[in-house]
């Protein structure tokens, strides 16, 4: 393999991943159709210059770059027009009603009932007829509204009342502090290592994960390897 083909194709990755972030963090399933149309030509024009010795990078680069400006004028246009929206990615259609198949508009939508029986097992339904509305969204998959009867109980539906449960915060990520977070719950670097030598840990360096719930529970993990290497350390002593 040549260097020439090793930093063409290093180079083509570094621009994918680069475009493929600038176009947003949705996944590939909902992904709306222009922007799947989009993410399948870079991938056709990140090839292009890796195909041959002649093809030229610089012109694959452009090209994914047009693209991507074509792509985000789109989604501004997209986010300011309801008919520009409406155009581009298409409606919301309901496909299922009162527990009843909607048939013409499956064929409008070119659904089959395969299709359409398949995302309700996705969702954990076995019955169309529990489905108080299913609306197929734009991006091709199935929400679903239940019948008032079907759907889980809540807390609300027997009076309970529960206590507030808020965002859980990373604290430690394979042995980094995130000082951020950290700022967020209004703690320090000195809260930390005072929790971790609580339970006989020096340094935040040999935790795996640790988090802080909303109600104010620290609770970490450590490294398989420092976690190994502790009891064989307190196993050596005499």
């Amino acid at each position: 393999m040549s260097f020439d083909i090793i930093w063409k194709t290093a180079l083509m990755y570094l621009v994918v991943v680069v475009s493929m972030r600038l176009m947003g963090k949705r996944m590939i399933g909902e992904l709306q159709p222009f922007e799947f149309a989009i993410a399948v030509m870079i991938s056709e024009l990140a090839a292009f210059p890796l195909s041959g010795a002649d093809g030229n990078v610089w012109h694959g680069i452009s090209s994914i770059g047009i693209l991507v400006v074509c792509q985000y004028l789109l989604s501004v246009l997209s986010i300011k027009s309801i008919k520009v929206r409406t155009v581009i990615c298409g409606r919301p259609r309901i496909v299922i009603k009162n527990g009843k198949l909607i048939e013409t508009n499956l064929k409008k939508e070119l659904f089959t009932i395969n299709d359409l029986l398949e995302q309700l097992r996705i969702l954990n339904i076995q019955n169309v007829s529990d489905v108080e509305y299913g609306i197929l969204e734009t991006n091709g998959q199935l929400s679903v509204v239940l019948k008032s009867q079907k759907r889980p109980v809540t807390p609300e539906d027997l009076g309970i009342e529960t206590k507030y449960e808020g965002l859980t915060l990373d604290i430690i990520i394979d042995g980094e502090v995130l000082v951020n977070n950290l700022k967020l719950a209004r703690l320090d670097m000195d809260w930390v290592m005072n929790k971790l030598k609580e339970s006989g840990w020096d340094s935040p360096k040999d935790i795996f994960y640790a988090c802080l719930d909303s109600q104010g529970n620290f609770q970490f993990q450590p490294k398989v390897k420092a976690a190994k290497n502790r009891i064989t350390d307190s196993s050596q002593q005499p």
